[in-house]
């Protein structure tokens, strides 16, 4: 089955990436998203009231499948306790958030889980629309959960005295970094991927040179990709979007380390979209331009989530990747649902061609930090059945049920003993690595802060088109914008 390469990462999506869109619309599109929560406009099929016994969770469409594969697992082993309900949101991030900013300002009963991006958290728990989660299974969850999903479900509001945990994290993800061995052998005499950003454009340069393809396929877009791309290079280079303890403060050149940090970050964005064998596109360019950039043979290194990986197998085996005819031979065998060793086999086959190691870093030495994805499960504050709902949250994020969102939704687990499960390490090659960048020391988190959305929606409109701008004047335009975006100003050009 050919591969379409919808990537599984928990990004939000604003719309189409164009760089030439204006900065005015993408603006006001987030000003109008505002007013919409706060004028209550109509939304469709609103629920009312609930059931006894029956939850209801909101979903992401993306996830909705596995979602009901495992609430039905869930409510057949509640033993008539509980019937969960799935309802699936809309496709984009911002019309889920906001039908579920709708329903929960609404006070409607009918809600009793959602699935929250992991950016989030803030937002839904300072507006008192997300329950804590008690004490006991919050301590369970502290225990068996990788630090970076869970840092992604912690907040404090000005009720608490400390962080407390708001979510369940469900599945998450990281990005790696994707190269072909066999032009780093052909062009470098060397298979040791690129360790930072410079190795990384050194080797694309010398490629280019002797004449190899020699793109680095990155999302440049503006939209929350983006974002992603930057917070990672920036966390990586020592620095912060805001303060992980305050969120009111930003960070970008309050200090002289940070104002450093912030300056390499941009240098490496800018020398990546503007390097002499750049993606022509790279404006434009967001995760499936990426997927497709490396599978027609014009790039060398990709930036992306694990979804590659299976994409590249699956299409090169049906004969669509021009460079690697030699795949067709397991086009039979992917197509009968492998047994483990024989999907191992077929994986050290794509490594040698297409092969995955850890995000580049910034600072010889140093191991990088990578954005993460993923999903949260939180429950409503407006839900008549909140011990019940916790009841289920528990049992859809068990072992079992991450393994399904894992193995068939391609969606990383957030628990640390799945990574050592033999039907995960086959789905996963590079499950180890995963892993590892989803530990509390590698995983970046988006910006902890209940404006996160305006952040995002300035840092990306001030940094579109990516490389059209000098770094050292963009310090403290970026440093300007986060600030207006904190003090609720700025959404109006």
């Amino acid at each position: 089955m050919r591969h379409t390469g919808v990537p599984h990462d928990g990004v939000p999506r604003t719309g189409v990436p164009n760089d030439r869109a204006p900065r005015k619309w993408v603006l006001r599109r987030a000003l109008g998203i505002a007013v919409a929560v706060a004028v209550g406009l109509p939304v469709a099929a609103c629920g009312s009231g609930h059931t006894p016994g029956t939850i209801n969770i909101y979903t992401n469409a993306d996830g909705a499948a596995i979602t009901r594969t495992t609430s039905a697992a869930c409510t057949k082993d509640s033993a008539g306790k509980y019937t969960i309900k799935v309802h699936v949101l809309p496709k984009a991030a911002d019309d889920q958030r906001l039908q579920l900013a709708r329903r929960l300002a609404g006070n409607d009963s009918g809600v009793d889980l959602m699935g929250l991006d992991v950016v989030w958290t803030a937002e839904f728990a300072d507006a008192g629309w997300i329950e804590p989660v008690p004490d006991p299974l919050a301590a369970k969850i502290k225990e068996t959960t990788l630090g970076g999903p869970l840092a992604s479900a912690l907040w404090q509001t000005t009720d608490d005295s400390e962080k407390r945990l708001y979510a369940i994290p469900t599945w998450s993800n990281t990005q790696l970094l994707w190269f072909r061995p066999d032009l780093m052998k052909q062009y470098l005499g060397t298979t040791r991927p690129p360790a930072t950003w410079d190795e990384m454009l050194d080797a694309a340069e010398k490629i280019r040179k002797a004449g190899g393809p020699s793109w680095i396929m990155e999302q440049g877009a503006q939209y929350e990709g983006l974002m992603v791309w930057f917070n990672s290079v920036l966390t990586s280079a020592g620095g912060s979007v805001v303060d992980p303890d305050d969120a009111s403060t930003q960070t970008l050149n309050d200090t002289a380390e940070h104002r450093a940090a912030t300056l390499k970050a941009l240098q490496i964005l800018k020398a990546v979209a503007t390097a002499p064998g750049h993606d022509p596109s790279i404006t434009n360019a967001d995760e499936t331009a990426g997927r497709l950039g490396m599978e027609s043979g014009k790039a060398a290194f990709q930036i992306n989530w694990p979804f590659v990986f299976a994409s590249m197998r699956s299409n090169a085996a049906a004969g669509d990747v021009p460079f690697f005819k030699e795949m067709t031979r397991y086009a039979d065998l992917l197509n009968s649902n492998p047994q483990n060793n024989q999907l191992g086999e077929v994986n050290n086959f794509v490594r040698t061609r297409f092969d995955f190691a850890p995000y580049p870093g910034v600072i010889p030495g140093v191991p990088a930090r990578s954005t993460i994805g993923g999903l949260n499960i939180g429950v409503a504050s407006t839900s008549k059945q909140k011990a019940l709902a916790f009841e289920a949250a528990e049992c859809l994020t068990t072992p079992a049920a991450q393994k399904i969102y894992a193995i068939d939704g391609g969606n990383p687990p957030v628990l640390k003993a799945l990574y050592g499960d033999p039907d995960f390490r086959a789905a996963y090659p590079m499950g180890d690595i995963i892993g590892q960048q989803l530990a509390a020391d590698r995983a970046a988190t988006r910006p902890p802060s209940p404006v996160y959305q305006s952040i995002s929606t300035l840092v990306t409109a001030t940094l579109s088109p990516v490389g059209a701008w000098d770094p050292e004047s963009m310090v403290d335009e970026l440093a300007d914008q986060v600030q207006k975006a904190i003090d609720g100003k700025g959404l109006i050009p």
